[in-house]
């Protein structure tokens, strides 16, 4: 037997069709006529690999029965179905902890390839410290732009699963997690398996451009706008029409492009800078950002609104501390990666290394590791690397204070993310005489993007280092 399954429907016809097909396929099913009767069933020690469980049903419906069997039986894996895919209803699902969602009627390959891919969600990874071999993995996505999605520890398994079911459901979605943490590369998967991929896919950087030039940069501007306008130009909403668009650090935008975005998100219409007639574009928003959105509400930073209109639905990315024993695969990825960008040879990753990788802190997240790989590549020296690890490891552990003094959790992470953001960019600088430009390209951010952070930061340059001709 491939497994045990428990259907919950009203309707006999479908209980009988659907239990035929799963047991000519070797699993063995159970059948309820009512969310009451699996309950039951299920305090009385029923406790099935999968439960199939039909959203429309009298007396107590799908979600209510989703709802108190979560309660009673947290792991259990919960696959919906119903004949109508109601936006908000597969939502509430989905926060509820269904693990996908079947639209009827349903094919038998689309009932198999659901069950599988909800079977299989929860499979742990056997990845050991000597093999770091990507097969070992539940899940790895090549996106564009040479970016990979992975998921092999629990909690990012869940993350994949949920993609799967809301990147079908055409919602603002909300992404959260420290800096260099993954949230461009999660709404790239969800671009990618929505109903839209087919269309592009933008990326705005709200913390890159002032109030202004920003405003044009979303919404476009009519010839005369502002001096330089000499022809109209269509913004970022126009251009991802029928695609996807995803505004970055969105709580850094301004109060007046707040409530302009507020608009768009209500009616789907916004007039170009310096224009008199709405502009219609359906594009789909997705947000991401690195700020405590609780706090950011209180000081009255993030508009109260605009929160509730972009939290359709919320998706937390852990840091990479939290999910350390993705290190050696993420390793193995990035190299194969980096080695096939710049035309070299991977080079071998011993234990010694994949150790010391393990242990340190990452305060920077995908992004420093990434950039870790990318520096043992190109100086090929082990021991080099990892004495810078067990440098920066010790230098974090020497130089925090109690927790107490540095404001609590939230504000040691967000203190953390400005440190190691500054180090990065102070050391790109210096490694490039200052001359911004090209630090700019090694940094594979836009040249406004480091004069932004420069003044942010407040970063000076050293006394070995100066301002280089043309920068």
């Amino acid at each position: 037997m491939r497994g045990s399954i428990l259907i919950v429907d009203d309707e006999l016809s479908v209980l009988r069709y659907t239990k035929t097909l799963l047991e000519v396929e070797g699993y063995q099913v159970e059948t309820a006529g009512s969310g009451d009767e699996a309950l039951q069933r299920m305090q009385s020690g029923l406790a099935p690999n999968l439960i199939i469980l039909d959203l429309l049903m009298p007396g107590m419906d799908g979600l209510e029965t989703l709802e108190t069997c979560k309660r009673i039986r947290p792991e259990q894996k919960v696959l919906m179905m119903s004949c109508e895919a109601e936006t908000s209803k597969v939502v509430q699902a989905i926060k509820l902890g269904a693990a996908d969602y079947l639209t009827k009627p349903f094919q038998p390959l689309q009932l198999q390839g659901a069950i599988r891919r909800v079977l299989e969600s929860g499979v742990a990874t056997n990845t050991q410290a000597t093999k770091y071999s990507v097969k070992d993995t539940e899940v790895v996505e090549n996106l564009d732009d040479e970016l990979f999605f992975l998921a092999a520890s629990p909690v990012m398994k869940q993350i994949r699963a949920q993609v799967a079911l809301i990147a079908k459901v055409d919602v603002p979605v909300l992404l959260l997690g420290e800096s260099g943490v993954g949230k461009e590369i999660l709404a790239r998967l969800i671009h990618k398996m929505s109903i839209r991929a087919h269309r592009p896919m933008l990326k705005v950087n709200c913390a890159a451009l002032p109030a202004e030039l920003l405003e044009s940069e979303l919404f476009g501007y009519e010839t005369g706008a502002f001096t330089g306008a000499s022809k109209s130009k269509p913004g970022k909403f126009e251009l991802a029409h029928k695609g996807t668009i995803l505004l970055d650090e969105i709580g850094e935008l301004s109060a007046a492009l707040q409530a302009k975005l507020l608009h768009v998100l209500q009616d789907g219409q916004f007039c170009r800078l310096g224009g008199r007639a709405n502009v219609t574009a359906d594009a789909r928003i997705l947000a991401a950002t690195n700020v405590d959105v609780q706090k950011a509400i209180a000081e009255h930073k993030l508009r109260e609104d605009l929160y509730y209109r972009l939290n359709a639905f919320t998706m937390t990315i852990p840091p990479l501390r939290e999910r350390r024993q993705e290190i050696p695969i993420l390793l193995t990825c990035f190299m194969n990666n980096l080695a096939e960008k710049f035309g070299k040879n991977p080079l071998p990753m011993s234990d010694r290394l994949v150790q010391a990788c393990m242990r340190h802190h990452w305060p920077g997240n995908l992004r420093e590791l990434g950039n870790f790989v990318k520096r043992y590549l190109v100086l090929g020296q082990e021991d080099l690397m990892i004495e810078e690890l067990e440098r920066k490891s010790l230098g974090y552990e020497e130089a925090a204070p109690p927790l107490s003094a540095r404001g609590g959790l939230k504000a040691l992470v967000r203190s953390l993310k400005d440190d190691a953001e500054a180090k990065e960019i102070q050391r790109a600088l210096d490694n490039a005489n200052w001359n911004r430009r090209r630090a700019a390209t090694q940094l594979n951010i836009s040249y406004k993007a480091l004069l932004y952070k420069i003044k942010q930061h407040g970063l000076k340059p050293t006394r070995a280092h100066g301002f280089s001709a043309g920068s």
